[in-house]
């Protein structure tokens, strides 16, 4: 009996331990600031709450952007990890800055 203990303590955590992590979110968007007009690209972190859709994630970043005097044009894919790394060039300077 003691055994058995030992065996299923040890199988649950092995479980635990190899269950993958939840993947973090990001938000690619366009953004622009006036008077002398500029625009940007950028890609920014969200909540895993905004994740699910593209409104959600504009009001996480419109504010992060609007306290830097940009304002938010659109946002133009939300995604997980894997297409973090294609995107970095693009972003420059604007990438996970907001």
């Amino acid at each position: 009996m003691k055994h058995s203990i030992h065996i299923l303590a040890l199988g649950l955590g092995l479980l635990v331990i190899s269950a993958p992590a939840h993947a973090a979110c990001y938000a690619d968007y366009k953004a622009k600031k006036d008077s002398p007009l500029k625009l940007h690209y950028g890609v920014a972190r969200i909540p895993d709450s905004s994740c699910g859709s593209r409104r959600a994630a504009a009001q996480a970043i419109a504010p992060r952007l609007a306290s830097s005097g940009w304002t938010l044009l659109n946002i133009v894919s939300v995604f997980e990890d894997a297409g973090l790394n294609g995107r970095k060039a693009n972003a420059g300077s604007f990438f996970l800055r907001y």
